[in-house]
């Protein structure tokens, strides 16, 4: 066979194409050079994910949007003054979780599925009874060390007490709430009493999935990491004097999201071929991060330079800690949590109401001009509004390598 067909030249070429068609260039170390900045590069680089989801997802868009559209608003029927959130606890297979899945594919930013401990949320406003925006937690990457030099961590310091964290890995609003700083109020729910008391209830005592000790853990703090660079969103994110988030730094740009699923498949398929053991080393109980050592594996026997998943996007990451004394506990591994500061849900909505949303809608109304039928429009990508949608986790190329 010439060299030019044997399955390690045809997956090269494959990846080689990938690049180029992203318009990647390759300095001399291997390391991927940007094709530009700012946002819309960013989301040209996503877009071969996003299609791949819109492909999938075709059925369910067929039969789910038709049905549910009417749970999403005109901005007209809205009146800012009365709006009134809610968290719905998101279940497989129900009505809620197909309107979770449609407010994610209207980002241009295809989300994760996230990995582990997972806890999904319509964020729903009572008074209008429609969709206003969803939040995803889910387990945080093990590492990541603007995080962990935040906290002070030591690695083992880190190994025994990431059970207290999770990342919002899915955070934003949904128009018309978008364009009346929805997202801000979305954001500043992840630290709600709520959450805190469903965490408790859900994971309070549960065995690690790779340890296989029993642990008894309480939510301490949530991450998230923009997905465009610097957030507007989360940055001076405050509610009566109380810091909602807190901005730590960036990570360095090492990932993998600019590998499709279908290379991805491509890559597999050749490590299946040659039998190497990371092909389908995927189970629960073998680390979140076996995405990544796969593409690695494959590059490796490829002999192609893992710098290549050096992208160059670097994402702001922010810090909301629930227990006033959260930095004493994760420091020390001793203390209860104190949450006596913790508002809940309805509490603050209230605020954010009359912080963010009326105000804006006093300033702008544009808000009102919004129909719903233009949901079909932004998961075609044929409309593009300004809402900071945050996934971070495996779709947004930062998971387990922008340790930095």
């Amino acid at each position: 066979m010439a060299d030019a067909f044997k399955p390690e030249a045809k997956l090269k070429r494959s990846i080689r194409r990938h690049f180029t068609k992203l318009g990647f260039a390759k300095s001399q170390d291997g390391t991927l050079i940007l094709p530009g900045t700012g946002k819309d590069v960013v989301r040209r680089l996503h877009a071969g994910q996003r299609n791949e989801k819109l492909e999938a997802g075709k059925n369910f868009l067929a039969r789910a949007l038709p049905k549910h559209l009417q749970y999403f608003a005109d901005g007209a029927e809205i009146d800012p003054s009365r709006i009134r959130l809610s968290l719905r606890r998101v279940k497989s297979d129900t009505v809620e979780a197909d309107l979770f899945r449609l407010a994610t594919l209207t980002w241009s930013v295809p989300v994760s599925a996230g990995f582990g401990r997972r806890m999904r949320y319509l964020v729903w406003d009572e008074a209008h009874d429609r969709v206003a925006g969803v939040i995803a937690l889910g387990d945080p990457v093990f590492n990541l060390s603007v995080r962990d030099n935040h906290i002070g961590w030591t690695v083992g310091d880190r190994s025994s007490r990431l059970v207290n964290l999770l990342d919002a890995y899915v955070l934003g609003a949904v128009p018309p709430y978008s364009h009346l700083l929805g997202g801000k109020a979305v954001a500043c729910l992840v630290r709600s009493k709520d959450i805190f008391d469903d965490f408790r209830s859900t994971y309070g005592d549960t065995v690690g999935i790779i340890s296989k000790k029993a642990k008894s853990a309480n939510l301490l703090v949530v991450t998230t990491t923009s997905s465009m660079g610097k957030s507007s969103v989360y940055n001076r994110l405050k509610l009566d004097g109380t810091q909602y988030f807190t901005p730590v730094g960036y990570t360095v740009g090492w990932g993998h999201f600019h590998i499709t699923d279908a290379l991805f498949d491509e890559m597999r398929e050749y490590l299946r071929m040659i039998s190497h053991r990371y092909a389908d080393h995927h189970q629960f109980g073998q680390g979140p991060n076996w995405r990544l050592r796969t593409i690695r594996a494959a590059l490796g026997e490829l002999g192609i330079n893992e710098m290549v998943l050096r992208h160059g996007i670097q994402r702001e990451v922010f810090i909301s800690t629930l227990a006033t004394n959260a930095a004493e506990i994760l420091k020390t591994g001793t203390g209860t949590p104190d949450v006596s500061g913790l508002r809940t849900a309805s509490e603050i909505s209230d605020m954010a109401r009359e912080r963010w949303m009326v105000p804006r809608a006093s300033r702008r109304e544009d808000y009102r001009a919004w129909r719903k039928t233009g949901i079909a429009d932004l998961i075609q990508g044929s409309t593009v509004i300004a809402q900071e949608s945050n996934a971070a986790s495996d779709a947004q190329g930062w998971t387990g390598r922008d340790a930095g």
